[in-house]
């Protein structure tokens, strides 16, 4: 790959960095400092790399791992909000923040509990590459964010995560087959409900408790998009390029209470592609 192709690759992927690593620390300027120093090595690197963002994506959270374990500690009175920035890029990744309530938590976690709690629970990412990144096994990793979303659980900052956060986690933790943070997502009486187009379409009539959901979508979801339903934050399954059934997700206190299959024409009709928590335009 020549260097003209590697900075093509590096500017897509640099939203996903920022929003990585502004993640990891919270620090939209720190954010912005750590993916320059992933671009830096990236120039200086002589290795052929073949994967290119999976290899920004392991430097970048290498280096907000060493900036975490060498920061002084930030009290939340000092935290203020960049403001509002004209470049496109940065205005994405400021808009995958979370929540204040959640920020306070971050603070509270190890760097690795951290690490590996942002990178997994919100990105995706799989323990393996977790475990590269922090030089430990994938059993370590999977147990330093299960750590950290107990104390997250504990403290009731996942209360204020937006529903598309949920829904997506439970997308990236279904396509992963990660049963046990299905789980976690679903209510202890959670529902799934087809309507009659759905059932008609092969979307089960109705499945009840946490256990058979999590079996069902374990593993599943693959052909899964996000999109808006009504307004709200779901998914929809899509076949050619086609939504052929909507998954409406109902949210309480950050977990899944209920799981509505939608395949009514009218439902489909309307549905918005959405990229996270922006409608698509």
């Amino acid at each position: 790959m020549t260097l003209v192709d590697e900075s093509a690759v590096f500017e897509q992927e640099r939203p996903r960095l920022l929003r990585i690593a502004g993640r990891i620390l919270r620090d939209h300027a720190e954010a912005e400092d750590i993916v320059q120093q992933a671009w830096l090595r990236l120039h200086s690197n002589e290795v052929v790399i073949d994967n290119l963002p999976g290899w920004l994506t392991t430097v970048t959270s290498r280096l907000c791992f060493d900036r975490l374990r060498s920061a002084k500690a930030i009290l939340v009175d000092d935290v203020e909000f960049p403001a509002p920035s004209t470049d496109p890029a940065d205005d994405l990744a400021l808009a995958d923040t979370v929540g204040i309530a959640l920020q306070v938590v971050l603070d509270r976690l190890t760097p690795s509990e951290r690490l590996a709690f942002v990178l997994h629970d919100s990105f995706g990412i799989d323990f393996a590459t977790i475990a590269a990144i922090l030089g430990i096994t994938p059993a370590a990793a999977r147990k330093h964010a299960s750590r950290a979303r107990g104390k997250v659980r504990l403290s009731g900052a996942v209360r204020g995560r937006a529903d598309w956060e949920v829904v997506d986690a439970f997308l990236a933790a279904a396509r992963q087959g990660n049963f046990e943070q299905l789980l976690e997502l679903l209510a202890p009486g959670v529902v799934v409900v087809g309507d009659e187009a759905a059932i008609l379409a092969g979307t089960p009539t109705r499945i009840e408790g946490r256990s058979a959901v999590a079996t069902m979508f374990n593993g599943a979801a693959k052909a899964a998009l996000p999109v808006f339903i009504d307004g709200r934050a779901g998914a929809a399954w899509f076949l050619h390029g086609l939504p052929r059934v909507a998954f409406d997700f109902t949210i309480v206190d950050g977990t899944v209470t209920r799981i509505d299959f939608r395949a009514d024409p009218a439902t489909l009709e309307h549905l918005t592609r959405r990229d996270g928590q922006e409608r698509r335009k």
